[in-house]
């Protein structure tokens, strides 16, 4: 087939490259803009144009899709296809139903759960044993479009966002490939969603990593898994910030203590109280220090029961 690929972080590398060594012919990449990056500004190419231009394929950069030149390059690079993974733009209709096969959707979930712009990280965050994805015919909604292919995994107990979208990018560009073929073949058979089980998937904000000690042990050990690697889960210590990369739920021993108040302190861990249960730190990052394991810090760093994290 000829291909029109749409994608812009690491997540869609992996189905581009597929794409490519399963003998498709990627007719253009389109990518979000550059954007500048670090303390000097420097403009970083997306994930996905370094990719692209490894293997020497034709690069577009569109500020908006909507925009009659991008509708105007779209419609006159030939293709059979535009497949579409995590680019980070709403595509409009008249791109939608431009080609013979129209776009196809690689989405990181099992839909209708999950819909929208967060379905990976969501997923840890809300406990799933399972998820997956789905290759989705797209139309006009927020990912509303016919199923046609589906592929799961099991979630590890301490899975992350991080780990998940490894997983998920790997089942992601393999179930594409097959997706194509039987595509072509005429051997799809498109599926209704029917409604979703789970809210909108919202996209993450570095906010939603405060940790609030009043929530359960529980739900605070998920949201730190599923805002790892990005926004991150954090709390104050003092007046640094100090950001929470693991813990484990652990029995609350001292039920008169204050919610944030550290109750234990080992040579390996720290324990907090929650609303419900207790945290127990195992890797963490001070303000300023690197990120290490919390028998690392403690090391260096005197804390004693009966401290308070959090403002």
């Amino acid at each position: 087939m000829k291909i029109i690929f749409m994608g812009t972080p690491d997540f869609s590398v992996g189905t581009l490259e597929a794409l490519a060594d399963a003998g498709h012919e990627i007719t253009l990449v389109v990518s979000q803009p550059d954007k500048p990056k670090g303390r000097g500004h420097e403009l970083m190419p997306t994930a996905v144009k370094t990719a692209a231009l490894k293997r020497g394929l034709r690069v577009f950069q569109p500020k908006r899709l909507r925009d009659p030149e991008t509708v105007r390059v779209l419609q006159e690079t030939p293709a059979d296809v535009i497949v579409v993974i995590a680019f980070g733009q709403i595509v409009p209709a008249e791109i939608l139903h431009m080609k013979k096969y129209g776009c196809i959707n690689v989405h990181g979930s099992l839909l209708p759960k999950y819909r929208g712009a967060a379905p990976i990280q969501w997923a840890v965050i809300d406990g799933e044993k399972e998820s997956g994805v789905t290759i989705m015919q797209m139309d006009e909604g927020l990912d509303t479009g016919d199923m046609l292919l589906k592929g799961s995994v099991e979630l590890d107990p301490k899975e992350t966002s991080g780990s998940l979208f490894e997983k998920l990018s790997k089942l992601g560009a393999d179930l594409c490939v097959e997706a194509l073929e039987k595509l072509e073949k005429g051997e799809l058979k498109p599926e209704k969603q029917g409604e979703t089980t789970t809210e909108y998937a919202k996209m993450l904000t570095k906010e939603m990593g405060e940790l609030d000690f009043s929530r359960s042990a529980a739900a605070l050990e998920r949201l730190i898994r599923g805002l790892n690697p990005w926004p991150s889960a954090y709390t104050r210590l003092g007046d640094k910030t100090l950001k929470i990369w693991a813990a484990d739920v652990c029995e609350r021993k001292d039920e008169g203590a204050a919610c944030g108040e550290i109750t234990e302190v080992t040579k390996e861990a720290f324990c907090v109280a929650c609303g419900e249960g207790a945290l127990k730190i195992t890797e963490l990052q001070l303000q300023g220090k690197k990120r290490m394991d919390t028998a690392s810090f403690l090391r260096g760093f005197r804390l004693e029961a009966g401290t308070r994290l959090g403002k």
